[in-house]
C-alpha cells in the first residue's frame, strides 16, 4: 500500500507535504472568488481541470476536494455529481495527482450538519449509512484517499468495515481525528454552503479546552483503521501534533483552516504584514512541530519558494 504522507525524518518544509483544497460547486457556471481567501475560488465543474492544471505547473500534486451539490437531501443517497467530478479528474490526470475527498454530509443536508439529524439530534445509524454510500462512490470513481470529517462516533471503524465488504481492502483513510468546534471555519462554511442550523456542532466536535480528549480522539481513530491523522484548526492545535504522533506512530498533519488563512490575508490587506512572509512563517512552524502534511489554502502560493 502506498504511503502518500510518511512520517517525516526532518523538520524542513517540503512541497510534497502540501495539500491544496479545492471547492467544486454544481450550481456555478464559472469560478467564483471566495471572500477573504486570496487566490481561492469555488470552481464550476467545467473549470476545475484548468484550476488543477495551474497548480500542477506550480508543483502542487495533492488536492483535497470539497464537492458542493446543487440540491440538498434529507437522507443523502445521490452522490452522482461527486462521482462525475472525481472520475473526470482522475481520468484527466491519473497518477499525476493525489485526490483526497472530504467525506461529510454538511454540504448536502438541509440543516448544514455533518450528520443526519432529527429533532436536533444526530441519527448515527443513518449518518454512517450515508457516509458509507458516499465513500464507496468516491472510491469507485477513483479517489486516492477518503477523508471523513464528520467527527461522529466510530465513523472510521464503520468505513473500514464497509470497505472490506466491498473489496476496497487497500482504501486509505485520512481522518479528521482531532477536530475542534471552532470559530475559525467561517469562510469555508460560506463556500461549502454548510453553516449549521437549529443547533450547533458541540455534540460531535471537540471542545477546545480538553487536551486529553483531543489526543484520545486521534488514538481511537488510529485503532479503528485510519492511515493518517489530523488536527484542525491547525494553528490553534499545533501543540497536539507531536503527542499524537508519539501515541499512534501514524503520520499526522495539520489543517490551516479558512479563518486562520483569511487572517493572513487581512493583515496583508491592512498593511500590517506581508502575506508571503506570514504564510511562510505559519507553515514553517507546522513543519517544526513535526506535521507530516499540511492542508493550506496557500499551498499554491508558497510552492514556488520551496
Amino acid at each position: 500500500m502506498k504511503n502518500y504522507f510518511p512520517n517525516k525524518s526532518t523538520s524542513t518544509l517540503q512541497k510534497k507535504m502540501l495539500i491544496q483544497p479545492f471547492f467544486v460547486d454544481q450550481k456555478l457556471k464559472s469560478k467564483k472568488i471566495i471572500k477573504g481567501m486570496g487566490s481561492n475560488y469555488s470552481w464550476s465543474q467545467s473549470d476545475i481541470i484548468k484550476g488543477i492544471e495551474g497548480d500542477l505547473k506550480k508543483g502542487i500534486k495533492n488536492f483535497l476536494l470539497f464537492l458542493v451539490p446543487k440540491e440538498k437531501q434529507k437522507l443523502p443517497e445521490d452522490f452522482s455529481f461527486h462521482y462525475e467530478v472525481i472520475r473526470n479528474l482522475k481520468q484527466q490526470f491519473q497518477n499525476d495527482i493525489t485526490l483526497i475527498i472530504d467525506t461529510c454530509l454538511c454540504s448536502i443536508t438541509p440543516d448544514g450538519h455533518c450528520g443526519i439529524s432529527h429533532k436536533k439530534k444526530i441519527d448515527l445509524k443513518q449518518t454512517h449509512y450515508a457516509l458509507g454510500l458516499a465513500a464507496n462512490t468516491y472510491l469507485e470513481a477513483g479517489a486516492d484517499i477518503i477523508a471523513p470529517s464528520d467527527m461522529m462516533k466510530n465513523t472510521t471503524r464503520y468505513l473500514r468495515k464497509i470497505f472490506q465488504e466491498n473489496e476496497f481492502i487497500n482504501a486509505q483513510i485520512m481522518s479528521y481525528s482531532t477536530k475542534f468546534k471552532s470559530n475559525f471555519y467561517g469562510p469555508f462554511r460560506n463556500a461549502a454552503n454548510s453553516s449549521p442550523k437549529g443547533f450547533d456542532r458541540s455534540s460531535y466536535q471537540l471542545p477546545v479546552t480538553n487536551r486529553t480528549k483531543a489526543i484520545e480522539s486521534s488514538i481511537i481513530n488510529a485503532a479503528q483503521g485510519a492511515n493518517y491523522l489530523m488536527v484542525k484548526p491547525g494553528m490553534t492545535s499545533i501543540d497536539l501534533i507531536a503527542d499524537i504522533k508519539k501515541e499512534t506512530l501514524l503520520p499526522t498533519g495539520a489543517y490551516q483552516v479558512s479563518g486562520e488563512f483569511a487572517s493572513l490575508q487581512l493583515l496583508h490587506q491592512n498593511k500590517l504584514g506581508n502575506y508571503q512572509d506570514l504564510l511562510n512563517e505559519s507553515l514553517q512552524v507546522f513543519s517544526r512541530a513535526k506535521a507530516d502534511f499540511i492542508i493550506t489554502y496557500g499551498a499554491r502560493d508558497i510552492a514556488k519558494y520551496l
